[in-house]
């Protein structure tokens, strides 16, 4: 993972051989899926049901693994029409999601689209690389058309929303075709403390595509499966913190997590409006970065200071390894590489980091140690990974979730507020707790009741406590995270404290379950 001055997007790669194989999804899960078919060694049975686990071909054409520039080539030169991409993509879904759950909803219109781009190529009307180009969102955006945004859950089955998300209506501008909803762990994994990542009582359990019996990642799961097992070209995520890093992480794929701010979140069910970040997934940074420039579009649709606004494309940026000679990059040890050297199950993954680090060294590149965050005693929990630490520790105004279950309180009626239609009658936090309650069987309002949320819905409980007030004790937390992790924190690791700018820091996401990626989730707005 790596931290940048620059509007701080994070970027996430997994260095390849890091923890599991960098073998194909069709390889892979042909082992974990059940034996393999005698007749057919790319089919398997799971549960009785038989899995054909090969990438449909596209007019004869192998597009498992390519990129978007080579997608964009392929229907430039006719190889085969967005029709044909998108069926093929759909035919992908309806093969491998019945096991690894990534889909919540498929778009209904999405051939439609398809051939509504395919007629703007005839009449020359091509708006760019991702004209044509198929992809999935979390079910978090809204979407105006025939699929329901539920964040997963039950309670908002049947609602409309007023219009699309702004990053949806940025890529449908595009020509990009959306194929669906993903899943996610459920209401964002703002619900509960204790639960199944990647679970949501619409979507089911989701699964890693490279083991099925590891857990998918953080509550953006889906949209990072589903690129990792070629259900589509790329696709959208939110995080408030480590909802897209991990999930990268966890599938080997690329996650871009933008500075808060840069996107814009309008549409979106919310969670922290001072943490939430809508970001990308794609399987190269290329791709994501393409992505990225598709749901950036001015600075009137962000809420950063337009100073700090980009003024040309996040794709001009990425280039080969030459561009690595004379950068200047920092490592974090307290709290964070120490870490994963102190742990035994993260020897291994220590090793191979050495062995990149040396790869980024020998492309001239300068790595500079023990480059701390001043303030990482005070903001990275000593057991690992916890939003709510402080609060354990008698110091709930420097607390993380303070801020958050504060916000989300607020942030949630509003959204609520500006539904079209709203079956269930859900004004409130207060209304979807006592529907989770009434409906204990499905949505696990109880603690013990149902095996995905073990805690029941105690963090929804906690915010509920709040009441939404921003007291003494909200803005406290909110100054302290910011104060520790920017100026005390990133800001001054990257200036090394002598005045002399790193351009990024590296840190592995695998410290005691991503304690890294907080720290930048604490900085938020910049």
């Amino acid at each position: 993972m790596v931290y940048t001055k620059l509007v701080k997007p994070l970027l996430n790669v997994r260095p390849p051989g890091l923890g599991w194989p960098r073998v194909t999804f069709r390889a892979f899960a042909s082992i974990h899926t059940g034996a393999m078919n005698k007749e057919d060694n790319n089919c398997s049975k799971r549960g009785g049901v038989e899995v054909d686990l090969r990438m449909p071909l596209c007019r004869s054409v192998d597009i498992e693994g390519l990129s978007i520039p080579q997608l964009h080539k392929c229907l430039e030169s006719r190889k085969f029409s967005v029709y044909d991409l998108t069926a093929c993509y759909l035919e992908r879904i309806r093969r491998v999601n019945r096991v690894l759950k990534a889909v919540i909803e498929v778009n209904p219109d999405a051939l439609d689209i398809a051939m509504m781009m395919d007629r703007e190529r005839e009449q020359r009307r091509n708006h760019g690389l991702l004209h044509g180009i198929p992809f999935l969102v979390k079910d978090t955006m809204g979407t105006k058309d025939k699929m329901q945004t539920t964040a997963g859950s039950s309670v908002l089955v049947g609602t409309v929303v007023p219009e699309d998300a702004h990053v949806v209506s940025l890529l449908r501008r595009a020509g990009a075709v959306l194929l669906g909803h993903a899943n996610l762990s459920e209401w964002a994994s703002m619900r509960s403390t204790y639960y199944s990542e990647g679970y949501s009582s619409r979507g089911g359990q989701c699964r890693n595509p490279y083991n099925l019996a590891e857990h998918p990642g953080g509550s953006s799961c889906g949209s990072a499966v589903a690129v990792a097992s070629n259900m589509c070209a790329f696709s959208l995520g939110t995080e408030t913190d480590g909802s897209i890093m991990v999930p990268a992480d966890r599938n080997g794929i690329v996650g871009i997590k933008p500075t808060v701010g840069l996107t814009c979140g309008k549409g979106v069910i919310p969670e922290s409006h001072s943490l939430d970040s809508v970001g990308t997934f794609g399987r190269t940074v290329l791709d994501a970065a393409i992505a990225l420039d598709g749901i950036v579009d001015s600075p009137t649709g962000a809420r950063l200071d337009i100073r700090s606004f980009p003024t040309a494309p996040f794709v001009s940026f990425v280039s080969g390894k030459e561009a690595l000679r004379g950068a200047q990059f920092g490592l974090p040890w307290k709290g964070v590489w120490e870490k994963v050297k102190q742990k035994e199950t993260a020897r291994k993954q220590y090793q191979i980091f050495g062995q990149v680090i040396e790869r980024i060294r020998g492309a001239g590149a300068n790595v500079i140690e023990y480059t701390d965050f001043p303030s990482a005693e005070e903001i990275i929990p000593p057991g690992g990974w916890d939003w709510d630490y402080p609060t354990k520790q008698g110091h709930p105004e420097q607390s993380q979730f303070t801020v958050v279950k504060t916000e989300f309180y607020n942030d949630l009626k509003t959204y609520l507020s500006n539904l079209a239609a709203n079956p269930n009658n859900i004004r409130s936090l207060d209304d979807v707790v006592k529907y989770n309650a009434t409906h204990a069987e499905k949505e696990g309002g109880r603690p013990g009741v149902h095996p995905a949320w073990p805690s029941g819905q105690d963090s929804f409980e906690m915010s509920l406590e709040t009441g939404g007030v921003m007291d003494e004790t909200y803005h406290h937390a909110l100054a302290y995270i910011r104060r520790k992790s920017r100026e005390e924190g990133i800001d001054a690791a990257l200036s090394r404290g002598d005045g002399r700018q790193l351009d990024g820091l590296l840190v592995p996401l695998q410290a005691d379950s991503g304690v890294g990626c907080q720290v930048a989730a604490k900085a938020g707005i910049y």
